[in-house]
């Protein structure tokens, strides 16, 4: 059976991506270049490219191309990029969100998220706190630094109900993907105080970067669960 010429781009470019030929932040060849390079339809090409976003490879930017996205194996890129009250009236559990801190702070008081969102020290954050409790415990502690200038006016009822729900709706703005690693750790003072006591003292801590559609940079996530009930799926695209 010959292969659709859709897949052969794909595939060709996908392989590309991965032996870093095509490496993070550079732009791929145009649609008009690649119809040329293959002798195929736009429509072809564009099939082919819509699977790379779909893999989390590529991001599509109007009026710009498309732009190399993945980062490689040392980043986990989990499925469903969806807020925590997405997730719980998907699995019909009684849940409940308390919010611990909201603060502002600049970026030189966290140099890492400074670093992680390439923002200068002055630059004004927002600190959030959240613990996610699910039929009654405490199953997730939530921590958030968000721009402000991004990301204005948060309070704890937002905080507490959902904040992709106020960026995308309130907002109108469009959050995208998001590229995360993972962790095993001890628990800290934090854990401690909010877990209590577990015969397994360790946290499944899943650190991401949340990007607009246009690729800013705008929220830097520490997710702390409880390792035994952990478990993780494969890449992570909101739209």
């Amino acid at each position: 059976m010959v292969q659709k010429k859709f897949i052969t781009i794909y595939e060709t470019l996908r392989k590309d991506i991965l032996e870093e030929k095509l490496v993070y932040g550079t732009q791929i060849p145009s649609e008009n270049e690649l119809v040329e390079q293959y002798q195929a339809s736009r429509e072809t090409v564009r099939k082919a490219l819509n699977l790379l976003v779909r893999d989390g490879m590529i991001q599509k930017i109007r009026g710009k191309g498309s732009i190399v996205i993945y980062q490689g194996l040392t980043e986990f890129p989990f499925s469903d990029l969806i807020s925590f009250s997405e997730v719980q009236k998907g699995l019909g559990l009684e849940h409940e969100t308390e919010v611990e801190v909201l603060e502002r702070i600049t970026a030189s008081e966290v140099p890492n998220v400074k670093e992680a969102l390439e923002i200068s020290s002055n630059t004004w954050l927002w600190h959030l706190v959240r613990t996610r409790k699910i039929n009654g415990q405490v199953k997730i502690i939530d921590e958030d630094y968000l721009i402000e200038a991004l990301v204005p006016n948060i309070t704890k009822r937002i905080a507490r109900q959902s904040l992709y729900a106020y960026i995308e709706q309130d907002l109108n703005l469009v959050i995208s993907y998001s590229n995360k690693s993972i962790t095993f750790e001890s628990f800290g003072a934090l854990e401690y105080q909010i877990f209590g006591d577990y015969v397994v003292p360790y946290t499944a801590t899943v650190r991401g970067i949340v990007h607009f559609e246009d690729t800013t940079k705008f929220q830097y996530n520490i997710s702390r669960h409880l390792a035994t009930d952990f478990k993780f799926n494969d890449f992570s695209r909101r739209r």
